[in-house]
């Protein structure tokens, strides 16, 4: 029996299969951690939601920032940009299922010392307190009401974290660093601009784990989102989106001992 985190599959269903062989994964035996993004900008979105829906007694999953577009655009919010990969979702017969199921998964899941969300944690959040935050989307996101917080979910601001805040910048904010979030600036403040490798981050910016003050920093992190990173782990955080979309790997690491297992991935997008 064992647990096996997966970065970032958008849609890529045939590497995800390959991966799955290649670590001989067992439904009735094993558990999958997904990081999110399951779906969008790959060429089988609908073949990966379906495989996860089937399976879902074997997966815990958290939402991602492609995952809630999807929920939105469901809904009338938002818009099919150019390179999404949804509309076969939108009209499968069993896409309102998938979509019904999909909207009740969480921001952030914690067990067996481990936590895992799709981008990040502000440095103010402690685990506990994220738990609880997450938890205020997921009511919102699960309840009678979903379509008011799907409806004011799009947008960048706030960009700092105060207890004061409520309504939909509240949410906003706790669903914006929990899928969006790549860095912050030295003062704290959430910035969603810069989306590329640390290399050539501007000097204003910090990586969000990188917070001197970060109050999460005693719980090893499962995260995806951040391609450009590629595969870090260090003793809090492991960070497992590599890319499998732009030709890079589809990454699974085992959560009991921390092997990683890679399936190269063609290219089904080109860097811009």
């Amino acid at each position: 029996m064992a647990c096996y985190a997966i970065g970032d599959i958008q849609g890529c269903y045939t590497p995800f299969m390959q991966l799955l062989n290649d670590i001989d994964f067992n439904p009735g035996r094993d558990t999958l951690w997904l990081t999110g993004d399951l779906v969008n900008r790959g060429p089988e979105s609908l073949e990966v939601l379906r495989w996860v829906y089937r399976h879902r007694d074997s997966v815990e999953m958290v939402l991602g920032n492609h995952d809630l577009h999807l929920l939105a655009v469901s809904e009338g919010f938002g818009k099919i940009h150019g390179d999404d990969t949804l509309l076969e979702i939108l009209d499968a017969a069993d896409g309102k299922l998938m979509l019904d199921w999909l909207r009740c998964q969480p921001l952030m899941i914690y067990a067996n010392g481990y936590a895992m969300v799709h981008a990040g944690l502000l440095p103010e959040w402690s685990i506990d307190k994220a738990l609880r935050l997450a938890e205020e989307v997921e009511r919102e996101l699960s309840g009678p009401g979903y379509r008011e917080l799907l409806s004011r979910l799009y947008g960048n601001k706030p960009t700092r974290w105060s207890d004061e805040l409520r309504g939909a910048e509240r949410l906003r904010l706790i669903v914006n660093a929990m899928t969006r979030m790549r860095f912050i600036t030295r003062d704290g403040d959430l910035d969603l601009a810069y989306k590329g490798e640390l290399a050539g981050a501007p000097s204003h910016l910090i990586p969000w784990f990188a917070s001197e003050r970060r109050r999460s920093q005693d719980t090893p992190i499962v995260c995806g989102h951040w391609s450009a990173l590629g595969l870090m782990l260090t003793d809090d955080v492991m960070a497992i989106d590599t890319g499998c979309l732009w030709g890079g790997s589809l990454t699974a690491l085992r959560l009991e001992d921390r092997a990683v297992t890679a399936r190269p991935c063609p290219a089904y997008r080109e860097i811009a």
